[in-house]
């Protein structure tokens, strides 16, 4: 069980350094040069619809206020991210996509789409099940542990 365990581990290591390493390479190869993995997930955990406060999108990512502002800072400048303080409390800071930004929220969910396709094509319905119900418990404990 423990050679399992261990060969568990190292294959979902790999399958995570590989879709960043995908992610980061389509991106790179399309219009969106100018941006790091870790900012499109940044793009993305801001969300298309409503601006959220700093402290929610920092706390969704799992990352320090401080962190998430040094990259709030970059995807404002490079004209992703617009930032703005909330109108009935002045000290909360809130985020919100741009049209740009939108574009990226929207390529981005679409590569992902378009990845499960691709990894679930030569899958029974089934065994389509069987991993989604394997995920989600894995997942389950992932975030009952953070």
């Amino acid at each position: 069980m423990e050679s399992l365990c261990r060969s568990l581990n190292e294959l979902i290591v790999d399958i995570y350094n590989s879709i960043v390493k995908i992610e980061s390479n389509a991106f790179k190869a399309g219009h969106f040069k100018d941006v790091s993995i870790t900012e499109v997930h940044t793009i993305d955990a801001i969300g298309m619809y409503e601006a959220k406060s700093m402290s929610s999108v920092a706390k969704s990512l799992r990352i320090t206020m401080g962190t998430l502002t040094v990259a709030v800072n970059n995807l404002v400048k490079k004209g992703y991210v617009e930032r703005f303080r909330c109108q009935d409390d002045r000290r909360v800071v809130k985020v919100r996509l741009t049209g740009k930004g939108r574009l990226l929220y929207r390529i981005h969910a679409q590569f992902h789409i378009q990845m499960i396709k691709n990894c679930t094509q030569n899958l029974t319905k089934e065994e389509v099940n069987l991993l989604y119900g394997a995920l989600k418990k894995l997942d389950g404990y992932i975030k009952n542990e953070c």
